[in-house]
């Protein structure tokens, strides 16, 4: 197999946070010591986990276990990951929760197709485009805060879809796990406490922008954010879910909580209506897929999210052999690099809610993506990429705080699922009594009216969670992840690609050192006038090596090289042997995560 150097650094990651007493006494544990040998496989990664009986791969070991205590009770993939995914909005709320959106992906081994689900809310109805920059007072953009960037949150409704068709267990059983968990408490883990000190940091800054003291209730209550190893307790969450799971999703969309939400949203400056609630319903949708090589198709889900843009770069990388150069050759990282932007020039002009601007067909055609690839220098980095000739502001590619997981049973049905509030955990209002923080996806709409993206009553912004599936020689194969904003359909593919060009298993893949180039044109900037950024910015990890990074530059790159890990990610894959049904799953080092089987 290739080599590829992978950061040493990123080991460290789950480390309790140094103080800036300790960090400036002593280096960091990476600068002392590096990976150590293994008997098999590359000495930067671990083992990937094997199984045969069921799988679950979370952000959170807690969740993983809750999803195994599912299947091995008789639950379906589906029952589990519901089940997971309640857990981690306690357990990570710094990544997801129910007042945010959720995709998944689910393949049904009983009529062996993929099913994709939306479950991404939309703006008020009674609410235009003019009312709203009314209300933003001369700003070119909206706040990731306050009242004017939230959605409805379409995570709870997307649970009840699922479980309609695909559970085996009530959805009291699936929520229980979690309500104990909130009454009882859970130990924080590293990464997360990690989080929550940066959020209310970040929210400490801007606080007299909105209003957070239900948020500082909820998770600060004593000025600080809860640190690692510390019992976490929230008795409103728990009081919110056994509503749920008492009265079903209405309880949420149609019910005195449905008041709760409206009344104080309200107050804050919202247009949102019950009856914006109560008409909110989750669309099942069809996933697309596109051929790479030997066999393998990555499947992703349509517009709103961006999940076609990592089709686009597959369908631009198919035209060159990237196993002719090692993996942390700068030849390598130049065409994964420009395959992005070329993708991204496209998602910034044409994705958007396809109930108001429908995606040109054109865009995942294996003859546009010949034709795009035509476009990369091999020598050099262009200046800037435009859109494809098809007929038909602020950073999208951020941070993006979001959980994925994938779940797998017995009976061979796999489960990729993500679910996220967006920017932070949210835009810092937390309802009375409710326990969760609402989302501030609605952030990324446009504010110029001839966009197909631009804000509209009643409409879905553009998304950037996107859950994966793979197929290998037409059969299922593999449920894949990558949380981070702008940073999951170019991880996507950079995971696919460590899998098929460079021979890596399920772990070494994510383990490996990524890129994240952000930048470029963005959905939210104005279709006339230059893009703010065109060339952007690639970060790349500590383990692409020093010549490379050199190379890159002379190239014309700007690169910069990160070591805390957070921009890059969070993975999580399950791959399923179709002939012996034998399962391995694999998780992400730069997270709390856990992959576990039975």
């Amino acid at each position: 197999m290739r080599t590829l150097l992978a950061g040493v650094a990123a080991l460290a990651l789950t480390a309790m946070p140094a103080t800036a007493q300790e960090t400036a006494e002593q280096p960091a544990i990476e600068q002392q010591i590096g990976a150590g040998g293994r008997p098999v496989g590359a000495n930067w990664a671990r083992s990937p986990v094997i199984a045969q009986h069921g799988m679950a791969a979370t952000a959170h070991p807690l969740a993983t276990q809750i999803a195994l205590d599912v299947l091995k009770d008789g639950g379906s993939a589906v029952d589990a990951a519901i089940a997971a995914n309640a857990a981690l909005g306690l357990m990570e709320p710094t990544g997801n929760g129910i007042g945010g959106d959720l995709f998944a992906i689910i393949y049904d081994p009983a009529t062996g197709k993929l099913h994709g689900i939306n479950g991404s809310g939309r703006s008020p109805w009674g609410q235009t485009l003019d009312q709203l920059l009314d209300k933003l007072d001369g700003a070119d953009a909206l706040p990731p805060y306050g009242a004017l960037p939230i959605t409805v949150p379409g995570t709870v409704d997307a649970w009840f879809a699922m479980h309609e068709r695909f559970g085996k267990r009530t959805m009291a059983a699936n929520l229980a796990p979690t309500i104990g968990y909130a009454r009882e408490g859970h130990p924080i883990a590293p990464v997360i406490g990690m989080y929550l000190a940066r959020s209310l940091k970040a929210y400490s800054a801007r606080e007299d922008q909105f209003d957070f003291s239900n948020a500082r209730k909820v998770w600060f209550a004593d000025g600080e954010a809860p640190e690692a190893g510390e019992i976490f307790t929230n008795p409103d969450l728990a009081d919110t879910l056994e509503a749920i799971a008492r009265d079903g999703r209405d309880a949420y969309y149609d019910g005195d909580l449905t008041d709760v939400f409206v009344d104080y949203l309200q107050a804050q400056g919202s247009a949102f209506t019950r009856e914006d609630f109560a008409a909110h319903r989750s669309e099942w949708v069809e996933p697309a897929c596109a051929g790479y090589k030997d066999g393998y198709e990555l499947c992703e889900l349509p517009p709103n999210s961006q999940g076609f843009a990592a089709l686009q770069m597959v369908n631009i990388l198919k035209n060159i052999d990237l196993s002719q150069w090692e993996r942390g050759s700068p030849e390598a990282l130049h065409f994964m690099v420009e395959a992005k932007r070329l993708a991204y020039a496209d998602v910034a002009r044409f994705y958007a809610d396809p109930d108001f601007a429908a995606l040109p067909a054109q865009l995942l055609a294996e003859d546009y993506g010949a034709e795009r690839f035509k476009l990369i220098d091999p020598a050099k980095a262009t200046p800037e990429f435009q859109p494809g000739e098809i007929e038909v502001a602020p950073k999208l590619e951020g941070e993006g705080d979001t959980t994925y997981l994938t779940v797998v049973d017995g009976d061979g049905m796999m489960v990729s699922l993500i679910q996220s509030n967006y920017r932070g955990m949210g835009g810092g209002l937390v309802a009375p009594g409710t326990g969760f923080m609402f989302q501030d996806r609605g952030e990324l709409f446009s504010l110029d009216p001839a966009h197909p993206n631009a804000y509209e009553p009643g409409k879905r912004p553009f998304h950037t969670i996107i859950p994966a599936f793979v197929k290998k020689d037409g059969q299922p194969y593999m449920t894949l992840g990558l949380m981070g904003g702008g940073m999951q359909p170019q991880g996507h593919v950079q995971v696919l690609v460590n899998i098929v060009d460079y021979g890596m298993n399920l772990q070494e893949a994510g383990d490996a050192a990524r890129f994240n180039h952000d930048g470029g044109p963005q959905p939210t900037e104005a279709l006339e006038g230059p893009a703010a950024d065109p060339l952007g910015t690639l970060f790349v990890e500590p383990g692409i090596p020093a010549e490379t990074i050199a190379t890159l530059r002379t190239m014309g790159h700007k690169v910069e090289v990160v070591d805390n890990g957070i921009m890059f990610g969070g993975y999580q894959a399950i791959a399923r042997d179709p002939d012996t049904g034998v399962l391995t799953g694999a998780t992400e080092m730069r997270k709390d995560g856990q992959a576990s089987g039975y």
